[in-house]
């Protein structure tokens, strides 16, 4: 039995190797090339959506701008029978949600050269005017040398404005949201920035973290100073106050000092504790049903398991006021959030 290609005939296809909301990816051979490669192909059923496909090809247009040792590079792209496809390096390794599973909370040590790897795929992305808007465990990849590659620009966008979506609507995955995001206002690399301090918090404590202003110190042994620092200047509300992913590199490989005024936090003994594990999955909970929430009003699908756990979520809370339109619906967001997060 034959299997399917595409390009032509050029890629064949093997097996599955990851899914998300818009596309396959499937571990496929280029036969052009004789090498392995991922091929992501748009899901069959969303494939008479014009506006997707565009957002799909688009996705190929902005990665194919991108040119980083730590970014999946683009290899092609196209239609075969109507789907929209993209051909990509393929990454012969786990990504870190994976590898988390795997492995539990890593090494300091280990975690500052991972995130300094991922920072520097954001500053190159940041220079070239483009705004990953999900980076989480599941986006970063390791290969079998140990170089972490940021991948799925699926809703990325350019900071000039330029944007396929319309104004206010919340894209990303809602456990790494900045704030600024989440309310569907203007988000800049600022928020990859953000993200990014999430997902070097998980990888030195195994939790998922959502934050108090102001955000409190790690307190988990073992955890340098330094790096402490570095985690919460990534997680500050403020955008403007943020570093940039190039100073979170340089700060992470040791060749910059973390912000003064977050180390400060160390010459005494913190009074601040973690916020407790049942407050966090409560604010998880409160973020899933608000992300839910949006989605419904904008009209997005979201699986029958997501759905359970927010009607467990809404006996508890109050639901999130109705809107007319997806900026309508963002600020509502926002303001519910803030008001069941103290």
């Amino acid at each position: 039995m034959s299997r399917a290609t595409l390009g032509k005939g050029r890629y064949e296809l093997g097996h599955v190797v990851g899914s998300g909301g818009m596309a396959l990816v499937y571990r496929a051979h280029d036969r052009k090339r004789r090498e392995q490669v991922a091929v992501k192909l748009l899901a069959d059923n969303l494939s008479a959506d014009a506006d997707l496909r565009r957002r799909f090809r688009r996705e190929a247009e902005l990665a194919e701008r991108l040119s980083h040792p730590n970014v999946v590079e683009v290899l092609d792209s196209g239609e075969t029978d109507g789907r929209a496809y993209i051909v990509l390096e393929y990454v012969d390794g786990p990504n870190l949600a994976e590898e988390l599973r795997r492995a539990g909370p890593l090494e300091p040590t280990r975690v500052a050269e991972l995130g300094a790897q991922a920072a520097a795929a954001l500053a190159h992305a940041h220079a070239q005017g483009l705004v990953h808007r999900d980076v989480k465990p599941q986006n970063l990849l390791l290969a079998a040398d140990g170089t972490l590659k940021v991948s799925d620009f699926g809703i990325a966008r350019m900071v000039d404005g330029t944007q396929l979506t319309q104004a206010g609507t919340v894209l990303g995955t809602a456990a790494y949201l900045a704030p600024e995001q989440a309310a569907g206002k203007e988000t800049t690399g600022a928020a990859d920035v953000y993200a990014l301090g999430i997902v070097l918090y998980e990888l030195l404590t195994g939790e998922q973290c959502l934050l108090e202003d102001p955000p409190p110190s790690l307190l988990v042994a073992g955890v340098p100073p330094a790096l402490d620092s570095v985690v919460f200047a990534c997680l500050r509300e403020d955008p403007a106050e943020r570093p940039t992913a190039r100073e979170v590199e340089l700060m992470l490989r040791g060749e910059l000092d973390p912000p003064t005024q977050v180390l400060a936090r160390h010459v005494d003994p913190p009074t601040t504790v973690l916020l407790r594990r049942g407050r966090r999955r409560l604010l998880a909970g409160t973020v899933a049903a608000a992300a839910l929430a949006l989605a419904v009003g904008l009209g997005v699908g979201l699986g029958s398991g997501g759905a359970a756990k927010t009607r467990l979520v809404h006996e508890r809370l109050i639901p999130i006021s109705p809107a007319s339109t997806p900026a309508g619906a963002a600020e509502n967001l926002a303001r519910w959030l803030r008001a069941h997060s103290r």
